[in-house]
């Protein structure tokens, strides 16, 4: 059997204080791996460290950073990849706001470009000479299921995912030779802060309810709930690891049975 065992790796988990992020850094950590979790907030990184499990004798760490600054980014990771071989990269970043294309601006695109395909793919540029030498890589990025249908209300995001996913696909096709994988995770509704901040948006859009807003979508999911942000970072844990070494440039939907294509 192929082992799921991560002991002696480095993860670098994006947006690692809260949801997805975090729970991707808690399972991560439970497999072995030492995490070194990457946000803006100093205090908020402290607390999510402390929650880390220590099981194999790994000394998790942080980095500052903040993704709507790439520049910033760059020079924050540039100097702990220069000590530090990341064997495990996991791109995380807080979504762009909800709202019909039609009504949005285009710096609202440029932003969200930014923060999420130019920010992957300096980390990535920052990394993956570490995977190559190492002779493992695994770069993980968690986007949405709007890569395969467009979610309503999302036009942002719906555009920007689709392109980092596209990315995602031609890089994991240049770097699977140095035994690098990457592959793109897709959340569907999920208990996090970002689904509550959509489910708010639209009851006060549409004067609905909040409870109606929440039993309009969980009538779209088969399973008929939401998803837990555990069982994102099982599938992400499970990337990261030996056993899915074939595993390459592949879009795992993760949502309950929610999208509808095949």
């Amino acid at each position: 059997m192929i082992s799921m065992d991560l002991t002696g790796k480095n993860a670098l988990v994006g947006g690692s204080t809260q949801g997805i992020g975090l729970a991707t850094a808690k399972a991560l950590s439970d497999l072995g791996a030492t995490c070194f979790l990457v946000s803006r907030n100093e205090e908020k990184l402290k607390a999510a460290v402390a929650t880390l499990s220590t099981a194999h004798g790994q000394k998790h760490g942080y980095v500052v950073a903040d993704y709507s600054q790439p520049e910033q980014l760059e020079t924050a990771v540039k100097a702990f990849a220069a000590t530090t071989t990341v064997h495990i990269l996991v791109n995380n970043t807080g979504g762009p706001a909800g709202g019909p294309i039609t009504a949005a601006k285009t710096t609202e695109f440029l932003a969200a470009f930014n923060q999420h395909l130019i920010c992957n793919h300096i980390l990535v540029g920052l990394v993956a000479n570490g995977m190559k030498q190492a002779g493992y890589g695994r770069i993980i990025n968690i986007i949405s299921t709007s890569v395969k249908i467009p979610l309503k209300g999302l036009g942002v995001s719906n555009t920007i995912r689709g392109a980092v996913a596209s990315w995602a696909k031609t890089m994991a096709n240049e770097l699977g030779a140095f035994g690098i994988t990457v592959n793109n995770v897709l959340p569907g509704a999920t208990s996090t802060e970002r689904l509550e901040t959509i489910v708010n948006n639209k009851a006060s859009k549409t004067g609905m309810e909040k409870d109606e807003v929440e039993k309009e979508m969980l009538a779209e999911i088969p399973a008929g709930r939401f998803g837990k942000p555990e069982e994102i970072a099982a599938v992400a844990s499970f990337l990261a690891s030996p056993a899915a070494a074939y595993v390459n440039g592949t879009s795992i939907p993760v949502d309950g049975g929610r999208t509808g294509s095949i």
